[in-house]
């Protein structure tokens, strides 16, 4: 049996996905869908971004001098870049960071966030293979291909600890608490439609 390479598809197919025979490969999927879809994560997430109150703590017992509170967490006030922003001759991202990828939806103005990640170096991070670049190509794709706008942006809290372990644990917790679409920990939820392309 030969073993594929890439990203699998995240659900099942069904005719109200309109694949099409062209390519295996290639998802079409109905504008209503794809709205649909962004207005179920905005639905959850947007409480979260007006600050409202979320009974969904988890605590730990290690590296307390480390700690950093997600409760005061406002993402809308970090700095948007476009996702190309490693490609700049000099950036001004350094050292650790919990990143963002977040969409603004056409028809209300509002945010998703889709994607939280962390690093020990933000300016180095985004470059190279990362499974999430892969459904954000997909997600593009998708929304143009259904004529949909996209205001992608990726967004880095630098107030994080350098500690490996304590900034992944914070990483869990936001991941827990906003459950982005294209973390792997949420994609169930979400029926995330997005599949990379396979070669």
């Amino acid at each position: 049996m030969e073993k594929s390479k890439g990203q699998k598809p995240l659900f099942p197919l069904t005719g109200a996905n309109n694949f099409t025979s062209q390519s295996h490969s290639e998802l079409i999927l109905r504008k209503d869908v794809l709205l649909n879809w962004q207005k179920k994560i905005h639905s959850y997430q947007s409480k979260l971004f007006t600050g409202s109150p979320i009974n969904h703590k988890q605590g730990s017992l290690f590296n307390v001098e480390e700690k950093r509170s997600i409760d005061n967490f406002e993402p809308l006030k970090l700095t948007p870049l476009p996702l190309s922003f490693w490609r700049w001759p000099k950036s001004s991202l350094q050292g650790p960071a919990i990143y963002l990828v977040m969409d603004i939806l056409e028809d209300c103005d509002s945010h998703i966030l889709l994607y939280i990640g962390e690093t020990l170096a933000a300016d180095r991070r985004w470059k190279g293979e990362h499974d999430c670049k892969a459904y954000l190509s997909a997600y593009s794709e998708a929304l143009s291909n259904a004529g949909i706008q996209q205001q992608l942006s990726i967004r880095f809290w630098s107030d994080v600890p350098r500690n490996t372990r304590s900034r992944r644990e914070l990483e869990q917790q936001l991941i827990n608490l906003w459950l982005p679409p294209f973390n792997k920990e949420s994609r169930a939820r979400w029926s995330t439609p997005f599949t990379a392309k396979i070669n």
